[in-house]
C-alpha cells in the first residue's frame, strides 16, 4: 500500500482556487509569480478582510471541493503505481463534512483509489495524519506539506512532493525527516519503479 496526499499530489488546489475567486468576485486572476507555493502568492490577489472574506470562504463548498482539477500527470502516475502491484490510499486534511464531495471529486477524475480517509487539521505539533498513517502501515507516504510528516512511523517511506519553492514551507532542518524528494508524483512513481526493479534483480 501506499498513501498519498490529495491537494498538491493528486488535486491542483491552485487552480481550483483561482477559479473560486472568479467565480466570488467575477474577475479571472493572472498568474504574478510561477514559482509560488501558496495560491494567493501564486495568483496575486488581494488579502481579503471582513464581507469580501467571508464571501470568498462560502465559495470552498461542496461544488468547489467536488471540482478540484487534476495535476498533470498524476492520474498517469497512480495507474502506473497500480500497475506495479501498489493498492493506492488517498489521506487528505479537509473539513470532514466534504468528505463525500472529495471522493466524488477523485471517482469523478478517474483515480484509481481503494480507499480516501479524510482528517482535519487541529493545529497540534504532530502531523493530524499521523494516527492514520499509522493504522495504514503502508510502505509510503506522500505529502506535498512537510510538517504533515512529523510523527510518522520510522520504518515508512516518506516521499515530499517539493513542488514550487517561493515561500514554502518545505525547508529547513525538519526536511531531515523525509526519505525522498520528487518534483512531482509521475517523479515519485518512476523512482519507485526503478526501485522495484533494482530489489528484483538482486541474487
Amino acid at each position: 500500500m501506499i498513501a498519498l496526499d490529495a491537494d498538491g499530489v493528486l488535486l491542483d488546489y491552485s487552480a481550483a482556487y483561482a477559479g473560486t475567486w472568479a467565480r466570488a468576485f467575477g474577475v479571472s486572476p493572472v498568474v504574478c509569480n510561477p514559482d509560488a507555493y501558496w495560491p494567493m502568492d501564486r495568483w496575486g490577489v488581494a488579502r481579503l478582510e471582513g464581507p469580501a472574506l467571508e464571501r470568498f470562504r462560502a465559495s470552498f463548498d461542496e461544488e468547489f471541493w467536488s471540482t478540484v482539477p487534476p495535476i498533470e500527470g498524476a492520474l498517469e502516475a497512480c495507474s502506473e503505481l497500480v500497475g506495479q502491484g501498489f493498492e493506492l490510499v488517498c489521506v487528505t486534511a479537509l473539513a470532514s463534512r466534504f468528505r463525500q464531495a472529495r471522493i466524488a471529486n477523485l471517482r469523478t477524475l478517474g483515480f484509481p483509489l481503494s480507499d480516501v480517509l479524510v482528517v482535519e487539521d487541529q493545529g497540534l505539533h504532530q502531523s493530524p495524519k499521523a494516527d492514520v498513517i499509522k493504522a495504514l502501515n503502508p510502505l509510503a507516504f506522500v505529502d506535498d506539506y512537510l510538517p504533515y510528516f512529523r510523527g510518522m512511523p520510522g520504518h515508512v517511506h516518506k516521499a515530499l512532493i517539493v513542488r514550487e519553492p517561493d515561500g514554502s514551507p518545505n525547508a529547513g532542518p525538519e526536511l531531515s525527516i523525509v526519505d525522498s524528494q520528487h518534483k512531482d508524483l509521475r517523479a515519485f512513481s518512476n523512482a519507485w519503479a526503478t526501485r522495484r526493479a533494482g530489489r528484483a534483480g538482486k541474487p
